[in-house]
């Protein structure tokens, strides 16, 4: 059985590893008996406790992430089930992890030992899109992408886009306040999140937020609820604000650069020019390779990285703000430029952004993927910085970015069974982090703090703000029953 993961150590076993950690826990007197009232409350596929079956849902895709053994996996499919779940667990002070599709990549979702894995993935109802006034209303488990083909029907848009949409589901998103390739225009999941269907740690069902466009009666209890990651209730449903199907054909800029530095200047001269790309995405020489070795997709590799953007604006518009942003990749040193209007020219180049992580993962070495986040002024010096970190502690770092609002996602292949290496790793790991606090920015943009990321947080907050979040963790949480160990 595994210990309690720590802020100060989150990394746990291989993946590759089999046996290190028990699949269910034992229960003791407090577990039998809440295994007994789930099992009488709940119809009988609710519950998993076949260790073969239950193996999935102990941890998300955080490598070396601790994870434990919980007593079973609970699968409801209704928030008046989930609220019969929770009710029981806070009888019995048993942990509750909420878990959507365990896309995450900060160990927020691992199961923690003797508690309970709360898996949404069949809430995944549509409930409502209402056209007239922009909004869907939908259950946790609702797949990011089905969302969108949903609303697209009805001539609608959900913007945030993660890369895992295909699989994530809105729950997690909401829970981490994900974000994605469009962010950069038009922001994250909390820009989106109208209203919420909550359980608390006592089990009442709880709705906070509203239908309407505007609303400040009392505390934003719907932005506190996004990105807390199951430590402060269940998110049994959502309300999202949607927009306008984008009709207008993008137009994509793509400019090839010898330096991870010029493309730090060519992003800088973008903002400082009052440009808006709907995307503005950094692809280095390591991920084109990757994606070429993989998927033969003929990318150039003989720069040091591609910035793709593109403008989603009607023209004449369109064209100017391409202009201008292919005028400031020239002036800072692209050595090759391309302006499209060509779509699947385009698809064929965002290719090379979107594949970048599943081509290193295919590979089968363990993927530690850092999600930092600083200001725009500062991009050149943190790409710097990570390829002297890379240097320093011999350890091979692709980098991935969303640029345009400084979200850096820096790669680390370790090979598996390699304990020296993985150490190496880690330690980069934390000196990207320490890099990231020290230029002003912030140890994760949109992944989450989960696991990986709480002595970091330390390091970046407030000793008054951590203060003021323990006091609410404690207020709504006293027994401190969802997901322990995470965040805080």
């Amino acid at each position: 059985m595994s210990e309690t993961p720590t802020a100060d150590r989150p990394f746990g076993d291989d993946r590759g590893a089999t046996g290190a950690v028990a699949v269910l826990a034992e229960p003791g007197e407090a577990g039998r008996a809440l295994l007994a009232e789930l099992a009488a409350a709940l119809p009988g596929d609710r519950v998993l406790t076949d260790p073969d079956t239950a193996r999935p849902y102990l941890h998300d895709e955080a490598e070396w992430a601790e994870h434990g053994a919980p007593l079973a996996i609970v699968r409801p499919r209704s928030t008046a089930e989930v609220a019969e779940v929770v009710r029981a667990a806070a009888r019995h002070r048993v942990p509750v992890v909420p878990r959507g599709a365990g896309t995450g990549l900060s160990g927020g979702a691992n199961a923690v030992d003797g508690g309970i894995v709360l898996s949404l993935e069949r809430m995944r109802e549509i409930v409502e899109i209402d056209a007239g006034e922009r909004l869907a209303v939908v259950q946790p488990g609702v797949v990011n992408d089905d969302l969108r083909a949903a609303c697209a029907v009805r001539g609608l848009w959900y913007p945030p886009d993660p890369a895992s949409s295909p699989w994530s589901t809105i729950g997690g998103n909401v829970a981490t306040n994900a974000g994605g390739l469009c962010c950069v225009k038009y922001g994250v999941t909390k820009d989106y999140v109208l209203a919420l269907e909550i359980v608390t740690a006592a089990g009442e069902i709880v709705r906070v937020g509203r239908r309407t466009a505007k609303g400040v009666a009392g505390y934003d209890l719907t932005a506190l609820m996004v990105g807390s990651e199951g430590t402060l209730a269940v998110i049994t449903e959502v309300t999202v604000r949607l927009r306008p199907l984008r009709t207008t054909p993008p137009r994509t800029v793509v400019g090839f650069f010898d330096t991870l530095a010029d493309c730090g200047a060519a992003v800088a001269a973008v903002t400082a020019a009052g440009l808006q790309p709907a995307i503005f995405e950094l692809v280095d020489r390591h991920c084109l390779r990757a994606v070429n070795e993989w998927r033969n997709a003929g990318l150039p590799e003989d720069a040091a990285a591609l910035l793709l953007a593109q403008t989603d604006l009607p023209d004449p518009a369109a064209e100017v703000e391409a202009l201008g942003i292919l005028a400031a990749f020239e002036a800072h040193g692209a050595k090759d430029t391309l302006m499209s209007t060509d779509p699947v020219e385009a698809d064929a180049l965002f290719d090379a952004r979107r594949l970048a992580y599943p081509a290193f993962e295919q590979r089968g070495d363990a993927l530690l993927t850092e999600d930092v986040c600083v200001p725009r002024s500062r991009i050149a010096e943190m790409l710097g910085r990570i390829e002297e970190i890379a240097a320093r502690h011999e350890t091979f770092v692709a980098n991935v970015a969303h640029v345009g609002d400084g979200n850096l996602h820096p790669l680390m292949m370790v090979p598996r069974g390699d304990p020296a290496a993985r150490e190496r790793a880690q330690r980069a790991f934390d000196a990207i982090v320490d890099a990231a606090i020290e230029v002003g920015g912030t140890v994760t943009g949109e992944h989450g703090v989960g696991l990986l990321k709480r002595a970091g947080m330390r390091r970046e907050l407030d000793p008054g703000s951590l203060a003021m979040q323990r006091t609410i963790k404690n207020a709504l949480d006293p027994d401190g029953i969802l997901n322990p160990g995470k965040v805080l």
